[in-house]
Formats: structure tokens, C-alpha cells, sequence
């Protein structure tokens, strides 16, 4: 990273520093509050956002409503079908992760995400999980970061861009492995500390250097 760069990022986190700060404290808040419907809700979120971004997986749940607790794949796919490029697998993502929780851990959400005592095993659980489809370590990531949990890197395209554009990383491609991601999330963590800010506040701040607005 040149000296200007340095400069501009710390001036853009001069300038977004409160509403970063804010909207982690939100999604701490997220979690205090929620059930365990509203932490599948979380989950689903996610799983629809892959692919398409936040906003569109913001319209597919607001468009699921309250199917997203017992629809069957088709009352899903009906819902979201024209809204998300890919409805069909998310529909199908979403009822067998739901079921997968329901069947195995009683869908108490909430005590599960709790029980964690590693971060690393929390993220493993739903990045690796067989019966949790639709989620990668960038989706797991931003799940338990969406409730507050601290330390994930969610490197999605615009990141992984900004990373590469500031000479932190020399890959413009998505860290496919494990091993790939932890050594890029890693890369991140020292760059954040080197500027005088946390992990979540870098990875809301690269996000927001390239879309303009921080984002959920």
C-alpha cells in the first residue's frame, strides 16, 4: 500500500468512522434481540445473497415473508422467482438448511451459534456443515458478523478488488480454499491493526470504498 493510499483510506475512516462504529454495534444488538426465527432469518439472508448482493437478497426475503418458516421448496421458489438469479438452488438451499435445523438441533438457533467457544470452530460449523447448503467461508462470515460476532473477513468481490487495487494481496480471484481464506483474512487483520482499526471496521470500510455506502 503507497503512502496516498494510506492516506485516503484513513481519511474515508475519518469520515465513516461513526457509522461503521454504529452499524456494528447494530449487528451486536442483531443477536441480543433476536429469536431464533429471526437468526434463521439472518441465516437465510445470507444464503440468498449469494450471487446476486445484499439488496437483492433483501427483496427475496421480504418477498418469502412468512413461508420462510415452514414453505416447501415450490411456495419459495414461487416467491422469489424473478427477483433472484438463481431461485431455484436458493429456494432448495434454504428449506434443506431448515430442516437440517430443525431435525437436528431443535432449530434453536440461538443456543447453537452460542455454544461456540472458538470462533474459528463457529465458522467452520456453518462454512463446512453438510446439512447447511449455501454457504462458503464468505457467506458463514457474513452471517456471524450480521450477529455481532468479531474477527470474520467477508471477502466478497468488492474486498477481494480493493485488496488486490491496495496491494494487500496479489489474487483478484475468491480464496476457493480454507487455507487461502484465513491466509487473506490474516493479510486484512494486520493491515487493519497497522491503520489503528479492528478487522470489522476495515472490512466495512473496503466494502464501503467501492459501493459508497456501508453496508448491512
Amino acid at each position: 500500500m503507497t503512502e496516498k493510499q494510506k492516506r485516503e483510506l484513513l481519511e474515508l475512516y475519518e469520515l465513516r468512522k461513526e457509522e461503521i462504529r454504529s452499524r456494528l454495534l447494530e449487528f451486536k444488538e442483531t443477536f441480543q434481540e433476536a429469536d431464533d426465527l429471526g437468526i434463521f432469518h439472518e441465516l437465510s439472508f445470507c444464503i440468498l445473497s449469494s450471487g446476486v448482493g445484499p439488496k437483492t437478497a433483501g427483496q427475496c426475503i421480504s418477498a418469502i415473508g412468512k413461508e420462510l418458516i415452514d414453505g416447501g421448496e415450490n411456495e419459495l421458489l414461487g416467491r422469489i422467482e424473478g427477483i433472484h438469479k438463481y431461485a431455484e438452488n436458493a429456494s432448495r438451499y434454504i428449506v434443506f438448511t431448515r430442516e437440517y435445523l430443525k431435525e437436528e438441533h431443535g432449530f434453536l438457533l440461538k443456543s447453537l451459534v452460542s455454544s461456540f467457544e472458538d470462533s474459528v470452530e463457529r465458522r467452520d460449523f456453518f462454512a463446512k456443515n453438510p446439512g447447511i447448503k449455501g454457504l462458503g467461508y464468505m457467506q458463514a462470515s457474513h452471517f456471524l458478523r450480521n450477529l455481532g460476532f468479531s474477527g470474520y473477513a467477508i471477502l466478497d468481490r468488492n474486498n477481494i478488488a480493493s485488496l488486490f487495487e491496495l496491494g494487500i494481496t496479489s489474487e483478484t480471484k475468491y480464496p476457493l480454499s480454507k487455507k487461502r481464506y484465513i491466509e487473506t483474512e490474516n493479510l486484512m487483520t494486520d493491515c487493519a491493526h497497522k491503520l489503528g482499526m479492528s478487522l470489522d471496521e476495515f472490512d466495512l470500510l473496503l466494502w464501503s470504498r467501492k459501493r459508497k455506502y456501508v453496508p448491512r
